[in-house]
């Protein structure tokens, strides 16, 4: 098979279009081109053919990739499960995660580190910040390291978020009775992370003793 041209992609910086027979074969990154030694004019060596596939397959994932950390951040697991359900094949997904990690574009520990200080700020609690990091497929540790940075001095308060929240909830429950209030309230500190005595302390003191 012979390589007609090799063309650099204007939409993709750093990627090859590989021509054969004057159409655009496989989109690839340069050094895939330069580690075969493709040479326009010239025929494509020995076992060139899986590996420009796997490349073209792994640049497809990589790109699909981009476009969704464009939208969001994304822990490793996260976006390997986003790419897999788009159809990517699992082994393109691992070499386009891999790229990402090298570039510094994924980077879980960072990423956790953010999720924990937003979600903070809207009154999520330590026990719902390590079930959500969990789900998205974070390592325990990164998770550990994660919400332990909620006790640095200028972290935000989660606690004291969630009660400004939970106050106003209650007072948009007067009417109702207690029990109501309190079951209604607990439910409310449970879905953010806050349970047992503490949260029951602060149910009592908002809706009253009974």
């Amino acid at each position: 098979m012979m390589v007609s041209d090799l063309v650099v992609d204007p939409r993709r910086p750093g990627s090859i279009r590989v021509m054969v027979g004057g159409r655009p074969a496989w989109t690839v990154p340069a050094d895939v081109i330069a580690a075969l030694g493709l040479v326009a004019g010239a025929s494509l060596p020995p076992g060139a053919v899986p590996r420009l596939d796997l490349a073209a397959d792994e640049e497809a994932a990589f790109r699909s990739a981009l476009r969704a950390l464009e939208r969001r951040a994304h822990g490793s697991m996260e976006l390997s499960r986003k790419l897999e359900r788009k159809g990517h094949a699992a082994e393109a997904t691992e070499g386009a995660i891999a790229r990402l990690q090298r570039l510094g574009l994924l980077d879980d520990a960072a990423f956790a580190t953010a999720f924990v200080a937003a979600r903070a700020r809207r009154g999520r609690g330590p026990a719902r910040l390590r079930h959500d990091l969990a789900r998205l497929g974070i390592s325990s540790d990164v998770v550990r390291e994660a919400v332990a940075s909620l006790e640095e001095e200028d972290a935000p308060d989660p606690l004291e978020r969630t009660l400004a929240q939970a106050e106003r909830r209650a007072a948009t429950m007067r009417g109702l009775p207690r029990e109501t209030q309190r079951r209604r309230l607990l439910a409310f500190f449970a879905r953010r992370g806050w349970s047992g005595y503490d949260a029951s302390n602060h149910v009592t003191r908002l809706v009253g003793e009974g």
